[in-house]
């Protein structure tokens, strides 16, 4: 487990310096879930990156004397960017200071919250998959080894084996998880006649489990950490009578931005209930001061898993906003609907919406039917 950090972005000239200090301070979030002390936060423009260390030199060597009374090995740095092994390699040189990406602080999170064997199979799969673009040598002597030339010397020849290592157990882990796949989709076929299906998307932390369990009363775990949840968790929803359909709402992983591609691609199956749902709940926390980004964060993420279905825009912790805040964002967002689950405000809308949205649906289909049976 990580002790104390310190968090570091190369700022470019293309990058906004609002969205850096936003994407620093969510940075911040994720490395005090793994419970890590953050010491400071550093972020340095650059026209383009140090190709031996990324940032800077000058830089580079005043955090090394800043933090020099620490022992080697005892403080992380942090990078919001995505540098290079050998550029990770140099530093670690240099400083005697370890060094993470925020891709393997998302990783190192979902690996911790991992609970079933599925989700397991599914982070491992994402980290190696991560760490075999990442295998790199250990320096200049790694090619000195061996002999003459057109060989190769123990140190390449150990990264060989490795790497043969890592893509043998990624096939293993494929294999296995395409056989849950396939059973996971005999099982939602089963199901899928007669049945509406509902899925509550949003960012990591928006209150997504707690959703579900508001509407559906049902015994989820609910923690202010994020990425809290990584299993689907499906339950029966009953919104009164006068409904023909069978109704399943769905909580699933949360997102995030410049989620890990890795993460994206191993977690395709959990995803399929989103990308299969009949309606979308997407669930954006209003109190958050940048909600909108968050917004774009999600909608592109539902675009990049193939996600077609109709989605209705939710916002929660309204309990958070004064009703002059809400004024605003309710007219910009005239069809949102606006909702805390903390103290069941606006929830009744939400149920009265499905309702409805789900009986016309199916008055549609009914007319369709019959309008077909007569032909």
């Amino acid at each position: 487990m990580l002790k104390k950090a310190i968090l570091i972005c190369i700022k470019f000239p293309f990058d906004e310096i609002l969205d850096i200090k936003n994407s620093m301070e969510e940075l911040e979030d994720l490395s005090r879930t793994i419970e890590v002390e953050v010491l400071d936060r550093i972020i340095q423009s650059r026209k383009e990156p140090d190709p031996r260390y990324f940032m800077g030199y000058g830089k580079l060597n005043e955090i090394k004397q800043l933090f020099s009374s620490f022992k080697d090995g005892e403080i992380y740095l942090i990078f919001n960017n995505e540098i290079s092994p050998i550029q990770a390699r140099n530093i670690e040189n240099e400083t005697n200071f370890k060094v993470m990406t925020r891709t393997e602080i998302i990783l190192e999170i979902f690996s911790l919250h991992a609970r079933t064997q599925v989700s397991r199979m599914q982070v491992e799969l994402a980290r190696l998959e991560y760490k075999l673009t990442r295998i790199i040598g250990k320096g200049k002597e790694l090619s000195r080894l061996g002999g003459g030339i057109g060989t190769r010397g123990p140190g390449e020849q150990k990264l060989e084996l490795e790497r043969r290592e890592i893509r043998k157990r990624i096939k293993m882990l494929r294999d296995k998880l395409k056989v849950i796949d396939q059973e996971k989709d005999t099982q939602r076929k089963k199901r899928i006649k007669n049945t509406f299906k509902i899925a509550i998307a949003g960012y990591t932390n928006a209150g997504k489990s707690s959703l579900l369990k508001k509407l559906t009363k049902a015994n989820v775990l609910i923690e202010d950490k994020l990425f809290a949840t990584l299993d689907t968790t499906t339950r029966k929803l009953w919104l009164g009578d006068g409904i023909e359909k069978d109704i399943v709402i769905t909580d699933t992983v949360g997102f995030i931005k410049d989620i890990p591609h890795e993460l994206i691609e191993s977690f395709k199956s959990t995803l399929l209930d989103t990308i299969n749902a009949d309606l979308i709940i997407e669930l954006i926390d209003i109190s958050d001061k940048n909600f909108e980004n968050k917004i774009n964060v999600v909608d592109n993420t539902l675009d990049e898993i193939g996600v077609n279905s109709n989605i209705i825009l939710c916002f929660n912790k309204v309990d958070m906003l004064t009703e002059d805040e809400i004024k605003l964002v309710r007219n910009k967002y005239k069809n949102a609907i606006y909702i805390s689950v903390k103290t069941g405000e606006g929830i009744d809308e939400l149920k009265n919406f499905l309702k409805q949205y789900i009986s016309t649906l199916s008055s549609r289909t009914s007319t369709t039917k019959t309008a077909t049976s007569s032909l």
